[in-house]
């Protein structure tokens, strides 16, 4: 049954629709040109221009409404973009029920249900999006009086059904059970929390519990409360003047009604006061994140921002010249890429340094993040690197200026964030400005490797021990996927108990060694869905010998792998691969627990306890004769197998870690067998694969191993 695993993974594979492409190479060691010597030596840079920007036009209604005009007339389109003004709220035990309110305002009005809306906007050619903090919408200009009808009827009149209310739950719920074992998504959701408190908003982590707590009447609150006039910005953008664009902004939005709206305040998150490492588990993980983050305190409009981004892009913001880059890929080979960010926000910003590194480099990772980030601020810089750094920012700066949703942006920023008229006009002017002694400057003010938070997502019994000693106190914490501290049993199991003895056990709890050995084959069908597309295999065993899967898409078949004893094939072509042979004889083992002992080359290893969804099982890592390594978690009251993690190449041939959740076990002359297979880590949320049926002991064709 354990190999299932594999199997469904496959599925999964084949309805995304992934290949694995061996398309990257890497040209090395290419000859270089000798440069005449006037060639060696580049241009003093020009002096830096002020720029002009394209105009923009901005009023207010009476209502409060603040309005910003930008006009472009190189194609006929135009676009709404509304934004709510208030600063993130903190959600508290129905973290987030702001995003499901603003996906519901789009599922229906008072008159219109959502697929007539689907169906409005589609005639029209238009897009049209909502949000927790407001809506885009965009047209044909020749077809904005149809979209802003559509546009206010949604803002003004927005049904919240309790049937659209319940699918966004679900849909939701589905996206969280697959973030559990993304593991960016979880080093993600622990320095949100370690940087900013559960107390901000910031801080806060959806979770399956907090969804399932979010009502209907907490949303339309939310709508009710914050979808103001007086809390809103509504940025027109194309192929429209000034004035037609007020007479439109005064028709459709002058009578929507303003507000109180509450203000609240937040207390600045602080960085540590020592540097301390995390620790998420990840069993079964061949790679670990890491992540070294902590707060800062950093606006737009600072004075110190322009520098900061310069200096942040020396150490790894963008520019593959950056020091982390150049460290731990170009010279170590630890990782594909290491960056960092330097984010500004009114609220908190933070700083994030990361990579995803191989499991037996990690503590050595580590050492070299925080040696980057020592050098930045004990040594100086190169004048070259700052020129680099500041031609690349400027080349960005011009290309964004390319789109006119550059310019509303801008325009947009300054209004809200208080800054001066000129802010965007000289910013090559600033930028160029910026001297070695500014990068130093700031770099010493907003690199603080002695008090950020070492966060490393990984499995914990490969790479706990070796980051002990990057914890200023030496003492490692530990968290779940969702920031919650998790503190594991260090008290030693019984002596008695052991990999062999969870085997056994679990052996006698689904029917006894000797009705388990009873069944000597097994012929199992199994569905699956996952959008329009149906998955069925048949898998045929017979114990210890051989097997054959089948595995169709909407009915035409996608493999059909055969194993017979000796050789295999994967349609109808001989696999020569001694750790694929291996692997195919671990799928002609039905019950591989009894024979983990007597198979050489297997290791089992009792690991401990953990905690599966609330059931506290034992834990045990199998090893097979190739040195693939699985983990198997067994509920210790039942002691049936309820989970199993282990490592599968995905579409971009990177190892992932992949759960299986096994459940439904009904008995089979005698043996309790699971029923239902749960995959989380390949696709887009938990994929359910069910047994349709489960024959024992049956009759198979003749032919029906025979490799062709």
């Amino acid at each position: 049954m354990r190999n299932l695993l594999y199997i469904i993974c496959c599925f999964s594979l084949f309805a995304i629709g992934c290949n694995k492409s061996n398309a990257d190479k890497v040209m090395k060691n290419t000859p270089m040109v000798k440069k005449d010597a006037w060639r060696g030596t580049a241009p003093a840079p020009a002096p830096a221009r002020s720029i002009e920007l394209g105009n923009s036009t901005s009023f207010e209604l009476e209502n409060g409404l603040k309005v910003i005009i930008v006009e472009n007339h190189k194609l006929p389109r135009v676009s709404y973009q509304l934004s709510l003004d208030h600063d993130a709220l903190v959600e508290g035990d129905q973290a987030g029920y702001v995003s499901i309110a603003g996906t519901l305002l789009k599922t229906g009005t008072k008159s219109k249900s959502k697929a007539d809306i689907d169906e409005a906007v589609d005639f029209i050619g238009a897009n049209l999006n909502t949000s927790g903090s407001g809506m885009f919408a965009s047209t044909l200009t020749k077809h904005q009086d149809e979209l802003l009808s559509l546009m206010t009827d949604i803002l003004y009149n927005p049904s919240f059904t309790q049937e659209e209310f319940e699918k966004i739950k679900k849909q939701t719920i589905s996206g969280i059970a697959s973030s559990k074992t993304d593991p960016n998504a979880m080093a993600g959701n622990v320095a949100a929390v370690l940087n900013n408190g559960k107390g901000h908003p910031y801080g806060e982590v959806q979770t399956e519990e907090t969804v399932k707590s979010i009502t209907l009447n907490k949303c339309k609150e939310y709508y009710n409360t914050y979808f103001k006039p007086n809390n809103a910005y509504l940025v027109v953008v194309g192929d429209i003047t000034p004035v037609e664009a007020r007479a439109n902004v005064e028709k459709y939005f002058g009578n929507w009604k303003r507000g109180k709206v509450p203000k609240v305040n937040y207390k600045k998150p602080t960085a540590p006061g020592e540097r301390k490492v995390a620790v998420v588990n990840k069993d079964g993980a061949v790679q670990s994140v890491i992540r070294v983050t902590y707060p800062v305190d950093l606006k737009l409009g600072d004075d110190d921002l322009l520098a900061s981004r310069v200096m942040n892009s020396i150490l790894g913001g963008g520019i593959f010249s950056g020091r982390l880059m150049q460290n731990l890929r170009e010279d170590k080979a630890y990782t594909y890429g290491a960056r960092s960010n330097l984010r500004a926000d009114r609220l908190a910003g933070s700083f994030n340094a990361s990579a995803s590194v191989r499991n037996e480099v990690t503590d050595s990772s580590v050492h070299e993040f925080l040696y980057e980030l020592d050098r930045m601020v004990t040594e100086g810089f190169a004048e070259e690197d700052i020129q680099l750094t500041k031609n690349s920012l400027a080349g960005s700066f011009a290309r964004s200026l390319e789109s006119p949703q550059t310019i509303a942006r801008f325009a947009l920023n300054k209004s809200r964030y208080n800054l001066p008229d000129d802010y965007y006009n000289t910013y090559l002017e600033r930028l160029e400005a910026i001297t070695e002694m500014d990068v130093k400057r700031v770099a010493q003010k907003y690199i603080r490797p002695n008090n950020a938070y070492v966060i490393v997502v990984g499995s914990k019994d490969d790479i706990a021990e070796k980051l002990v000693r990057f914890d200023a106190d030496g003492v490692i914490d530990f968290y779940d996927a969702f920031g919650n501290e998790v503190k594991y049993d260090e008290a030693p199991l019984p002596s008695d108990i052991t990999a062999t003895t969870v085997f056994g056990d679990y052996i006698d709890a689904i029917g006894g060694k000797d009705k388990v050995m009873a069944i000597k084959n097994m012929k199992t069908t199994l569905s699956m869905s996952m959008g329009p597309a149906t998955i069925n295999m048949e898998r045929s065993v017979v114990d210890k010998k051989m097997y054959r899967q089948k595995v169709m898409m909407n009915g035409a078949t996608m493999e059909d792998k055969i194993f017979d004893g000796t050789k295999l094939s994967a349609n109808g072509v001989i696999v020569d691969d001694n750790e694929q042979l291996v692997s195919a004889m671990e799928d002609a083992t039905l019950f591989p627990q009894i024979h983990y002992g007597s198979t050489k080359g297997y290791k089992a290893e009792l690991k401990g306890t953990d905690n599966v969804d609330g059931v506290k099982a034992y834990k045990v890592q199998v090893t097979n004769p190739t040195g693939k390594k699985s983990t198997e978690y067994y509920d210790i009251k039942t002691s049936m197998l309820i989970q199993i993690v282990t490592s599968q190449a995905g579409p971009d041939g990177k190892e992932s870690s992949i759960t299986m959740k096994l459940g439904d076990y009904k008995a089979l002359n005698g043996v309790m067998i699971p029923h239902k297979y749960t995959v989380v880590g390949m696709g887009p949320g938990p994929m359910d694969m069910i047994a349709d049926k489960i024959e024992v002991n049956t009759t198979f064709p003749k032919d029906l191993f025979i490799v062709k």
